[in-house]
């Protein structure tokens, strides 16, 4: 891939399919993939988001608050009654200008308003071309949990422009990093020795089979949660710091873990998992204040949990749900990341 290509990964879900574009300036290729048909577009992004793009249509602009606090009901109770006071329907589109937090609202957005409006992604941090903005999973938080409240609501288009990773903060472009650790694991083998385009690429590759094979999340869709359960328990906990991709690294560990101790991979793949978050710079500890009790108490809160603690694991046969792990085991594998 070279420094102006633009790789198309399609995402065949039937009518519901769509191409996700990736490469440096692939933003211009907006207008392109609107819609047909479309008559408005509603821009949905933040105020220090510097990107602007062009969707060849009239639109509006509408700005939501930054941080993780902006992944509100009330958030998306606001942005609604901007569309209908715009008088926007179900002939016209959303387009999500931003990171996944920005993809998150505005793909719920779409979702849930006339019962369900078209939006393009435009992603613009790391974290959401390689995971958050493919895949149709949608939803905000409550103060209960992360991502408690959502819809799988598929996008008609996203664009991967790797242009806009040059001006991420580096703790911001960690948090990307994180998510690319875990596909290592899902069959990407030694991603680090790609360019970054072509490790965009590939990750987007290998979400897009996921979501292919199971699109609402119905089994093989939960490994793309790998690392996630003890990182959703350390961000439910209260606010360290840590952002998304640091907090999914520590949970790989604790995942690689927790495997060994069930027998489930041997030293040398433990060793494997050390590497890739080393190769990468990123941290593989719990912060001090978590005690073991509290993340227990916060893993049985998880999505995924369905007859006592389910966690993905890495295994012989690859990374798989697996239900009902043992609490002693659970306990003693926090030793890994202390």
């Amino acid at each position: 891939m070279t420094a102006r290509s633009i790789a198309t990964i399609t995402v065949d879900l039937g009518d519901r399919g769509y191409p996700v574009l990736v490469g440096h300036g692939a933003r211009v290729e907006l207008a392109a993939v609107i819609p047909d048909g479309t008559r408005r577009v509603a821009i949905i992004t933040q105020a220090g988001i510097p990107w602007t793009v062009d969707p060849g249509l009239e639109s509006i602009r509408i700005e939501i608050p930054d941080g993780e606090l902006a992944k509100s009901l009330t958030v998306v109770e606001d942005v609604c009654r901007q569309l209908a006071v715009a008088g926007f329907t179900r002939l016209d589109t959303i387009v999500a200008v931003g990171g996944g937090v920005v993809t998150d609202v505005a793909g719920f957005v779409a979702a849930v308003y006339h019962r369900g409006i078209r939006f393009v992604s435009v992603s613009t941090t790391l974290l959401g071309q390689v995971d958050a903005a493919i895949g149709g999973k949608t939803g905000v938080n409550l103060v209960e949990g992360k991502n408690l409240v959502g819809a799988f609501w598929q996008p008609s288009a996203v664009i991967c422009d790797t242009e806009t990773l040059e001006s991420l903060p580096p703790r911001e472009f960690q948090c990307g990093v994180g998510e690319i650790a875990k596909y290592h694991f899902l069959g990407g083998g030694h991603l680090d020795e790609l360019s970054l385009d072509e490790r965009v690429a590939a990750c987007v590759k290998i979400k897009a089979d996921v979501v292919m094979a199971d699109e609402r999340e119905g089994g093989k869709r939960a490994v793309l949660n790998y690392g996630h359960t003890l990182a959703h328990a350390i961000e439910t906990a209260g606010e360290y710091d840590l952002r998304h991709g640091e907090a999914v690294a520590i949970g790989i560990r604790y995942a690689a873990e927790v495997a060994h101790r069930l027998g489930r991979i041997d030293a040398d793949r433990v060793a494997e998992h050390e590497r890739v978050l080393s190769a990468y710079a990123l941290p593989s500890k719990v912060p001090d204040e978590l005690t073991d009790d509290e993340l227990l108490a916060l893993f049985a809160r998880d999505k995924k949990a369905i007859d006592g603690v389910t966690l993905v694991l890495d295994g012989p046969g690859g990374v798989e749900t697996v239900v009902g792990v043992d609490p002693a085991v659970l306990v003693g594998s926090f030793e890994a990341v202390r």
